[in-house]
């Protein structure tokens, strides 16, 4: 198992206020409006849904009686709820949801390593942007990878993943060498950055191949990590304060 659990911040300078913010609204939408993620009713009402940005008109579906295989007891499954906002603003409402506390943990622990770095080169506005930008396009390659590879155009989907995978791109360019401390057998290492997320960058396309043969890759849209990443390797520098020219200039000799 490898999971970064921290990163070298001794040449941050500002205090990362948007990254906190991001953090904390992930956090309060989970528990407060989707109530631990048992408010499914709220979450399928502002997740995503392919076929809804396909179309540009909210989709209501009836709810079905599932059958669980391995115990055999029935439920009910919530049908696509009413969307109370322009079925668009889902791209940016799916961002702040998640389907469970793994779901949530996983991704706010990702966020609060790499985020706040690229919050102190870039500047809080440009970053915050940045951040809602290339989750807004990793949520449009998800629906466009769904159309594509003809998928259940109605399954919801939802989290913070494809924003932060842009976050985890301009922090793999910016920073190509920092030191990243891993945990991996019970040990914490130390990893330049840049080998810690291009191995994770590959892992996402080599689990994302397997939608190629028309499943939902595990329930997993790794189209939408994909796509957020490229995306942020495309657009970080726009992103960056550039730097002053502090060469002194010689006088010129007649």
């Amino acid at each position: 198992m490898l999971l970064p659990i921290g990163d070298d911040n001794r040449d941050r300078k500002t205090i990362p206020f948007v990254n906190y913010l991001l953090i904390a609204i992930n956090i309060f939408v989970f528990v407060f409006w989707q109530h631990l993620g048992n408010n499914i009713y709220f979450t399928f009402a502002y997740a995503t849904i392919p076929g809804e940005i396909l179309t540009g008109s909210d989709i209501i579906t009836e709810s079905q009686l599932i059958t669980d295989p391995y115990t055999g007891d029935v439920f009910e499954l919530p049908g696509l709820q009413r969307t109370p906002i322009p079925v668009f603003l889902t791209l940016i409402t799916s961002m702040f949801m998640h389907g469970g506390l793994a779901h949530l943990g996983g991704n706010m622990l990702y966020l609060g390593i790499f985020g706040d770095n690229l919050e102190d080169r870039m500047g809080h506005l440009k970053y915050l942007f940045f951040y809602l930008l290339t989750g807004t396009l990793a949520g449009l390659s998800h629906v466009l990878s769904t159309f594509v590879l003809g998928q259940d155009l109605l399954i919801p989907s939802l989290g913070a993943s494809g924003a932060i995978s842009a976050v985890l791109a301009g922090y793999m360019v910016l920073f190509p060498r920092r030191s990243v401390y891993i945990w991996i057998l019970f040990v914490v290492i130390s990893v330049p950055a840049f080998l810690v997320l291009g191995l994770w960058f590959l892992f996402q396309v080599s689990n994302g191949l397997g939608a190629l043969g028309g499943q939902q890759a595990g329930g997993v849209a790794y189209a939408a990590h994909i796509g957020g990443f490229i995306f942020g390797l495309l657009l970080i520098k726009r992103f960056v304060k550039r730097k002053r020219n502090t060469r002194i200039r010689q006088p010129r000799s007649w």
